[in-house]
């Protein structure tokens, strides 16, 4: 025990002495009748019984005041805190001597005894009877002023949600805001499913995927980027409106909004386009938002954001014009765009492609400005590989992007359903990962064959479900809505 503070020593020294006594400190169950919330509403639901409920809880100890013979303490659970009231002659020399020298702050506990009110009116559990659940040999955060090393927080998410309130109050809200999308996309007649996450060949995205090698096939595998190209196999198969919601995994880089596993839900419609598609995302998120917090008006930064029916859309071509005077229609292919950025005095990294470019300029000058809902459609089809083309168009598809305060949280198109036109795209794509592109997109043979049997139009959605709940409970950092997020492994 050299390496423990004076704190844990004395812990574990307690530790011995209670298995000194016979006590087992870690026993095999616990005989709980009631939650701290279901002891308290005992006495609430009739403040004058004929006789004194009573009620076994259990729960962390997390504050005791001793006074001789007699003590009250705090136990809390899952639900809440309920005050313990403690005395010598009620639960024996033996037990109440565990209670006062030997147990501490963190440590589990098992109460029994009956409710009433102090003379302060507060609800309370008369002790007859204690028995420890776990000893804790370490002792918790301080509660008061909570954990707040931001680099804890993440490696030890448990001493986080045991000090934080607010941390505890994200996770549950997050874990409403999943189960509120899931109630919608069932009532709208979509069938969740399961797609692989080990994939003989990543996309439905464009991004470096993360590579892994099974030994029995011994055949490299590829952890999922997205969930795109097998859900659609299944519109393919005759399920007309198909959902996942799980993890994908790209090997980028970790900023606010980015982290290499993340949760997507993804979702696609058969008789679908983009149009119907966008009628979803506003309904969807504006019920859900109504749902999980009681209004459809959320904050996020220093942005008040109305998520209420109807959002705005406007086209890409609208939005760069509207902010930088350029035309990106009147520009033919990249040397010309470029010409009139330079003419502009533009400032924005220089791209590959006319749509590369396009999208350069998108978020230089319009993303920043999105702060209310925004629909921003018609996109260059070279970074858009899996989406329609728009009818008459040869360089724009029927795709957008979801907006609310300046974050995008939301992709979708009208599907590409037509194999050969496929194909050509990833053969294209495939040029552009011969001259170094390390984010394109495969040719994946397996999708254009099940294409080539008939794939009605459809429209196609994913939602980060992250940046969602960054959104609605106005987190600015997305490592603070993930329970473990991915962090750089410490030396030693």
């Amino acid at each position: 025990m050299d390496d423990l503070n004076e704190l844990e020593r004395q812990r574990r020294l307690k530790l011995e002495r209670i298995r000194g006594r016979g006590i087992d400190p870690y026993p095999p169950r616990a005989n709980r009748t009631h939650t701290t919330a279901q002891a308290r509403a005992l006495l609430e639901a009739d403040p004058v019984p004929a006789s004194p409920p009573q009620a076994v809880i259990a729960g962390r100890l997390v504050a005791v005041r001793v006074m001789g013979k007699a003590s009250f303490a705090h136990v809390e659970d899952g639900e809440g805190r309920l005050q313990v009231y403690a005395r010598q002659d009620d639960l024996g020399a033996e037990a109440y001597e565990l209670f006062r020298h030997d147990l501490d702050l963190g440590d589990y506990v098992e109460m029994g005894g009956f409710m009433f009110r102090t003379k302060t009116g507060e609800v309370t559990l008369h002790a007859q009877s204690l028995r420890l659940l776990s000893k804790a040999l370490r002792p918790p955060p301080e509660k008061w002023h909570g954990l707040k090393d931001q680099e804890q927080r993440y490696r030890q998410r448990y001493l986080d949600l045991l000090s934080n309130d607010e941390s505890r109050r994200v996770f549950v809200l997050r874990s409403r805001i999943v189960s509120a999308i899931r109630r919608y996309l069932d009532g709208q007649g979509f069938l969740e499913v399961e797609t692989p996450t080990l994939q003989p060949l990543y996309g439905g995205a464009t991004a470096r995927p993360f590579t892994t090698h099974h030994n029995t096939l011994d055949t490299d595998l590829y952890l999922r980027i997205s969930d795109e190209l097998y859900l659609k196999r299944l519109i393919v198969g005759g399920f007309e409106r198909v959902y996942e919601i799980g993890k994908d995994f790209r090997n980028e880089g970790i900023d606010t909004t980015h982290v290499p596993e993340f949760t997507m839900m993804e979702c696609y419609a058969a008789y679908w386009d983009y149009h119907a598609v966008m009628s979803l995302v506003e309904n969807m998120i504006s019920t859900v938002a109504q749902e999980v917090l009681g209004s459809q008006q959320v904050t996020y930064r220093e942005h008040t954001v109305s998520l209420t029916p109807p959002w705005k859309r406007i086209t890409m071509r609208d939005a760069i014009l509207n902010e930088t005077d350029l035309d990106i229609m009147q520009t033919a292919d990249l040397p010309a765009l470029s010409t009139e950025i330079k003419r502009l005095g533009l400032k924005v990294e220089p791209a590959r492609t006319w749509g590369k470019q396009v999208e350069e300029l998108f978020g230089a000058y319009v993303e920043p400005k999105l702060v209310q809902p925004t629909f921003i459609t018609e996109y260059p089809v070279d970074i858009s590989p899996l989406a329609k083309k728009k009818p008459g168009e040869s360089r724009i598809v029927e795709r957008f992007e979801a907006f609310v305060a300046t974050m995008e949280c939301g992709n979708a198109f009208s599907e590409l359903n037509d194999p050969q036109d496929q194909r050509d795209r990833f053969v294209e794509l495939g040029k552009a990962a011969a001259q170094g592109d390390e984010e394109t997109h495969p040719v994946d043979e397996d999708y254009i064959l099940a294409m080539e049997y008939g794939m009605p139009p459809t429209g196609g959605l994913g939602i980060g479900i992250d940046r969602l709940t960054m959104l609605l409970l106005n987190q600015t950092a997305i490592r603070e809505v993930i329970l473990f997020p991915s962090l750089r492994q410490r030396d030693g």
